[in-house]
């Protein structure tokens, strides 16, 4: 079954064993793979983005991955590779920086990592309890660029996104008619850690037309870290997204080489075997749709 995953850190890890590579993506019948250009550094991080741009083009010929930029670019009978960054430290407090990654072929930005920076502030409240989420939302200029984002035609991605920013990129979101996403982000309900989305705001998104990319990472999935706990975590936080947000709402973001190895998703490879768990639970038809229409549907009107 082929697959579209909206987050993976391949492209700044730098030595182990990768769970994201050419042969496996391949191998699993990926369709496109979103690879993130990770910005550490909260305030100044646009040389770096344009250096892992950079990276990312050598990348695409070394491992023969079609890069997209447009929808005409698509093809079915390859691995398609979509540049995000991850950090919107990547932009330094400037518009301009903003359409300069546009013109490099960014077409997703995750807003925030787990610090504040110009844009606004982190779901991290307190780094000492992860179940205390933090309120304050965009700045001035984070609300100056998410309109700027919808403008150009590139994705509002609130994954470690504090609520407030959340909801203030919702609210824009919807008087715009633009969607957003949250590219590698669980239910809170599942598993009570920040990272995770409150139902208010799966059902928000959703009623934006937005996806939830499902992340591997054990920490977030909660459950027991076996092979077999993993698999039923992965489960019912699947099964939480589509009765809260309906079945439009999920995708996938794996979090693949950010995240520890998880002991159920080891890897790309493994991709089918939990497409095999997901059609014994739901059917074909929403399985499809978690591993690659939903995503398609948002990529593609951006694209």
């Amino acid at each position: 079954m082929k697959y579209i995953d909206l987050h993976t850190d391949a492209l700044t890890k730098t030595e182990g064993v990768f769970h994201v590579t050419g042969e496996k993506l391949r191998a699993a019948d990926c369709a496109v793979q979103c690879f993130a250009a990770f910005i550490s550094d909260p305030m100044c991080g646009f040389s770096a983005a344009c250096a892992l741009a950079d990276k990312f083009g050598a990348m695409c010929a070394a491992e023969g991955y079609i890069p997209l930029r447009r929808a005409e670019d698509f093809r079915a009978d390859g691995v398609n590779a979509l540049l995000t960054v991850e950090g919107g430290g990547a932009v330094d407090g400037d518009l301009e920086k903003l359409q300069a990654l546009y013109a490099r072929g960014v077409r997703l930005m995750t807003l925030l990592w787990n610090d504040a920076n110009a844009i606004g502030f982190p779901n991290l409240a307190d780094r000492r309890d992860r179940t205390k989420r933090e309120a304050r939302g965009l700045t001035e200029f984070g609300r100056t660029l998410v309109l700027r984002m919808f403008a150009l035609g590139m994705l509002v991605d609130v994954s470690h996104a504090s609520d407030g920013v959340f909801f203030d990129v919702a609210a824009l979101s919807r008087a715009r008619g633009v969607p957003f996403v949250a590219s590698h982000s669980n239910a809170q309900a599942v598993a009570d850690d920040c990272r995770n989305l409150t139902d208010a705001q799966i059902g928000m998104l959703a009623d934006c037309g937005g996806v939830i990319g499902l992340n591997f990472c054990a920490d977030f999935l909660g459950g027991a870290r076996s092979p077999e706990g993993q698999r039923e975590a992965i489960v019912r936080h699947a099964a939480h997204i589509l009765k809260v947000g309906g079945e439009d709402a999920l995708a996938l973001g794996s979090d693949f080489d950010g995240i520890p190895t998880n002991a159920f998703m080891r890897s790309a490879s493994d991709m089918p075997r939990l497409f095999s768990v997901l059609t014994e639970k739901f059917g074909p038809r929403i399985t499809e749709k978690i591993a690659f229409g939903n995503a398609y549907r948002v990529l593609g009107g951006v694209l």
